[in-house]
């Protein structure tokens, strides 16, 4: 088995992921659904291969494998692309799943991202959360963020990486990136030196426990701008998870640093795009006074939801909105919107109103009212005017 040739058929074929899986044959991840390679099955001496094959350059790592049964690192294959390695066993044998990471650094507008994000960009202290389930498009996203503020600011970013995925190179900053088990020995050790290294701006590649959620806490406190990432669905759960990362008796005092300190939660889900490939579906919170005052009173804290609802004025919109306006868009299918959803039936309520929203503005327009037309349209949160059966 010629792993180099099987990433390289990843890449033709449009794919996201390799899995490897002994007794199995290869399987690429295209649009979400995983497609078999015509190859021969996996053997247990071809996943010995490439562990070592993807280890060569990291023997700790190889040795954590061979100590733990897990592995995280990266692989630049030659001549094909770089890939995130994930590597396990199961019922004995050895399992891998790459994940590309692509060459060219995203933009915001490469990746057609609210203007949420880019207003969260654009802070210059407090901590921002970029959340959603494992594959939901969190690295490319924080990757872009930092690209912005790399390429808009003159300051010293870095970052602890488990690993390091996409590789950012200076431009008006500085950017320092540093691999859990090739720079570092762990993400507590990283923590706990990063602010001697004089940073303006931390990426933390997740917080997992209370001291990474304290650290990035304390770092935004003392006026630099930090961000990571957790596994959320939502801004409301990312609230409540960070708290409950925290003791019982220490949970209030974290609420009312959090009230201070957060500057922004984007969670994302990524859904079959009409026409092939996949679009995030984003929700943007910004911290304003109204929504700090619901973080800090716990009696408060299930209204964010609506205030994200309301929050157009600040750049914030819910899942909701945004699957609705990729529907009206005509980016995302209705069913596909609605099987992403929280709730699929407060989905179909909220297109239909923006439906019959849309309609008004298109007969608005066909009247000669344009204004109407725009305000009715800006309502729907549709980017142009798309009328279903026309």
């Amino acid at each position: 088995m010629d792993v180099i040739h099987l990433l390289a058929q990843t890449i033709e074929l449009g794919g996201s992921d390799l899995h490897l899986k002994v007794d199995s044959p290869p399987r690429v991840r295209v649009d979400g659904v995983l497609v078999p390679l015509d190859e021969p099955v996996i053997t247990d001496d071809d996943t010995e291969t490439v562990l070592h094959i993807v280890t060569q350059r990291t023997p700790r790592k190889y040795e954590h494998f061979v100590n733990t049964g897990d592995l995280d690192t990266a692989y630049s294959a030659p001549g094909v692309g770089r890939f995130r390695v994930n590597g396990f066993r199961q019922k004995g044998s050895i399992s891998f799943a790459f994940r590309y990471v692509p060459a060219l650094v995203p933009t915001l507008d490469s990746l057609g991202l609210p203007n949420g994000v880019r207003r969260l960009a654009d802070e210059h202290r407090g901590l921002i959360l970029v959340t959603g389930v494992t594959g939901s498009g969190k690295t490319t996203t924080l990757a872009a963020m930092i690209d912005h503020i790399n390429k808009t600011r003159q300051q010293h970013i870095v970052t602890l990486e488990d690993p390091i995925e996409i590789v950012h190179t200076d431009s008006s900053s500085i950017v320092q990136q540093r691999e859990i088990g090739l720079d570092v020995d762990s993400f507590h050790e990283g923590m706990r030196r990063v602010l001697r290294q004089d940073p303006d701006v931390i990426l933390i590649g997740e917080l997992r426990d209370e001291e990474s959620a304290r650290t990035a806490l304390q770092a935004g406190e003392s006026g630099h701008l930090v961000l990571s990432t957790m596994h959320t669905i939502d801004a409301r759960e990312t609230i409540g998870r960070m708290i409950e990362l925290f003791p019982p008796d220490k949970q209030l005092l974290v609420r009312q640093i959090m009230g201070n300190v957060l500057r922004g939660v984007i969670s994302q889900r990524l859904i079959p795009q009409v026409d092939g490939g996949r679009v995030a579906a984003v929700e943007v919170m910004v911290n304003t006074a109204r929504i700090a005052e619901m973080i800090r009173d716990p009696a408060k804290t299930d209204g964010i939801t609506k205030a994200i609802e309301e929050g157009r004025v600040h750049d914030m919109q819910t899942f909701q909105q945004h699957l609705v306006s990729l529907v009206l868009d005509g980016i995302v299918d209705e069913d596909t919107a609605g099987a992403a959803a929280t709730n699929r039936h407060d989905f179909e309520l909220a297109l239909g109103r923006a439906q019959r929203a849309q309609q008004a503005a298109a007969q608005a327009a066909e009247n000669g009212n344009d204004d109407q037309a725009g305000r009715l349209l800006r309502a729907t949160g549709a980017h142009s005017l798309r009328v279903s059966g026309s």
